[in-house]
C-alpha cells in the first residue's frame, strides 16, 4: 500500500448562499482519498460507519483504487453527521448540528496490507485516534502529516502536541497557526510550530492561496479566482488528499517537490468547491486537473527585466 488515509467517512447537511442540500456524503475521508485518486491508485482508508451509509458510495470508492477494507460498518450505529451554515462571504459558518454518532467510540483498525504504507494522511480527527494509527504500523511511514483544527486546541491540547511531535508534516490554517504558535507573524509561527516536532509546515490560507514551510525556504501558492463557490466545505480536506496523492505517486519528499504537490492540491480544491460535497470530485477527468494546473502556472509565471 502506497498510501494510508485516516479520516471521517460521514454525512453533511449544507447551506450556502447559493442553495441548500439534504443529508449528502462528505467528511475528511472521504474528500481526501477521492482527491488523492487523481493521482494514485494503491491506497487504502480508515475510517468507521453506521449501516445507514450507502453501499454504492463504497463500490465508487473502490473504483477509484480506494482500498476499504479500513472501513469498519457498525451494525445498528449512525455515521457521523454535521450540519453548516455558510455566512455571505463564504469565509465563516455556523455549526447547526454535530451527532458523532460511529465516530464517538472510534478505535481504528489498521488492515496488515495497510501496515507498511510509505505514506500516511492523519484527516482531521481527535488527535488520540491519529497517535493510534501511527501507533499501529507495523513500520513508520516515509513521510506522516496531519491535519488538525482549533477545536482540537481548546479540548485536548496536550493530546495534540504530542501527536504533533510524531508527524513530518502539519497542515493547518492561518488563524489555527497564529491560535497553536502564539504569534500574529505567520512567519514566526511557523518557527514555533516546526520546534514542535514537524519539519514541514502548510499554511492554509483560504481564497488567498496556501504557505509551505521547511527550514529556510518559503513557498507561496496563490488560490485561483473563481467566478462562484458553492461550498468551501471540503476545500481544506480536498487540498490535502491531493498534496499527499501528488507526493504519493512521485514516491518523491524533496522540497521542489513539495512546492509541485502544493499546486496539486490547490488545483483539485479549487474544483471541489464548484458544487456541493464531492460532486466535483466524481465528475472531473485527469485532463480537466491538468488543465487546471496549468492554469495556476501561468498564473505565477512571469519574466523580470533587471534595471539599472
Amino acid at each position: 500500500m502506497r498510501l494510508v488515509t485516516v479520516g471521517s467517512v460521514a454525512f453533511d447537511a449544507i447551506e450556502t448562499p447559493f442553495g441548500k442540500t439534504n443529508k449528502i456524503v462528505g467528511g475528511a475521508g472521504t474528500f481526501i482519498s477521492l482527491s488523492a485518486s487523481f493521482f494514485m491508485k494503491n491506497q487504502g482508508i480508515i475510517s468507521v460507519v453506521g449501516d445507514d451509509f450507502p453501499t454504492e458510495t463504497l463500490e465508487f470508492m473502490k473504483t477509484r483504487g480506494i482500498n476499504t477494507a479500513g472501513i469498519q460498518i457498525k451494525e445498528g450505529e449512525k455515521t457521523f453527521f454535521w450540519s453548516g451554515k455558510y455566512h455571505n462571504d463564504m469565509n465563516s459558518r455556523d455549526t447547526l448540528i454535530t451527532e458523532l454518532n460511529v465516530l464517538e467510540n472510534f478505535d481504528p483498525i489498521v488492515p496488515e496490507q495497510f501496515q507498511n504504507a510509505d505514506y500516511l494522511m492523519l484527516g482531521n480527527l481527535s488527535p488520540q485516534v491519529q497517535r493510534q494509527v501511527i501507533e499501529r504500523m507495523a513500520s513508520r511511514p516515509k513521510l506522516i502529516a496531519m491535519d488538525t483544527m482549533n477545536f482540537w486546541m481548546d479540548i485536548a491540547l496536550t493530546d495534540l502536541m504530542q501527536t504533533i511531535s510524531m508527524v513530518d508534516v502539519l497542515i493547518i490554517n492561518d488563524e489555527e497557526a497564529r491560535q497553536l504558535s502564539k504569534e500574529y507573524s505567520l512567519m514566526k509561527a511557523s518557527k514555533v510550530i516546526r520546534a514542535m516536532g514537524p519539519k514541514i509546515l502548510i499554511i492554509k490560507k483560504g481564497e488567498h492561496g496556501a504557505l509551505l514551510f521547511h527550514e529556510d525556504h518559503v513557498f507561496f501558492a496563490p488560490a485561483l479566482p473563481l467566478e462562484d463557490v458553492f461550498d468551501p466545505t471540503g476545500a481544506g480536506d480536498t487540498f490535502a488528499g491531493g498534496f499527499m496523492g501528488y507526493i504519493a505517486a512521485t514516491d518523491d519528499t524533496s522540497f521542489e517537490n513539495m512546492k509541485r504537490a502544493i499546486i496539486a492540491g490547490s488545483a483539485l480544491a479549487s474544483f471541489s468547491v464548484e458544487k456541493f460535497g464531492t460532486e466535483r470530485l466524481t465528475e472531473i477527468s485527469g485532463e480537466d486537473m491538468n488543465e487546471r494546473m496549468q492554469q495556476f502556472v501561468t498564473l505565477t509565471n512571469f519574466e523580470m527585466n533587471q534595471l539599472a
